[in-house]
């Protein structure tokens, strides 16, 4: 909130921040650049950086960019990909919805690197981050810059824990 709402997820993740004491504590939140967030706040955003990720063995590198806006004191991150976020709503395809955040939750963490932001904690809300910790630890470690970074996992609905319909598992 104020940029998307789908549920709960959305309300925490625009309230939460604002109540840190900003002397001690430095709180970004990151999101996809979904075009169907208002053009009133897409207006504004500002351009941070881009980069090109690799997504996987054999495939191309894609587009990262980072855009900025920040409200009531906090800075959000918004991370554009026209081939995952240009949507009229955030999720649709249980399928599509996978490798989107799949990049979404590599291009948060590389993201943190090309705009020097080293935060102590990564906090993951929900499946859609649920490869962030699993990136961290396995994937970026091997890169000093992420020493040190520790994750934490919100789950915001107990009815989203990772139940799966076995259709959808390649044997």
């Amino acid at each position: 909130m104020p940029f998307i709402k789908t549920g709960g997820l959305a309300d925490v993740c625009g309230a939460l921040p604002k109540e840190f004491d900003r002397e001690y504590w430095d709180v970004r939140v990151v999101i996809p650049n979904y075009t169907c967030i208002p053009e009133h706040f897409r207006n504004q955003f500002e351009y941070v950086t881009h980069f090109y990720m690799g997504t996987g063995p054999m495939l191309p590198e894609k587009y990262v960019g980072v855009l900025k806006y920040v409200l009531d004191g906090v800075t959000f991150y918004f991370i554009d990909n026209q081939e995952y976020f240009n949507c009229a709503v955030p999720y649709g395809d249980i399928r599509y919805d996978i490798e989107k955040f799949i990049f979404f939750d590599k291009a948060v963490l590389s993201m943190l690197k090309a705009i020097d932001f080293q935060p102590d904690l990564v906090h993951c809300h929900d499946w859609q981050t649920g490869l962030i910790p699993v990136y961290l630890r396995n994937e970026f470690q091997g890169d000093m810059f992420y020493w040190g970074m520790k994750s934490i996992m919100t789950i915001h609905n107990l009815k989203f824990q990772g139940i799966w319909d076995k259709k959808y598992s390649r044997a």
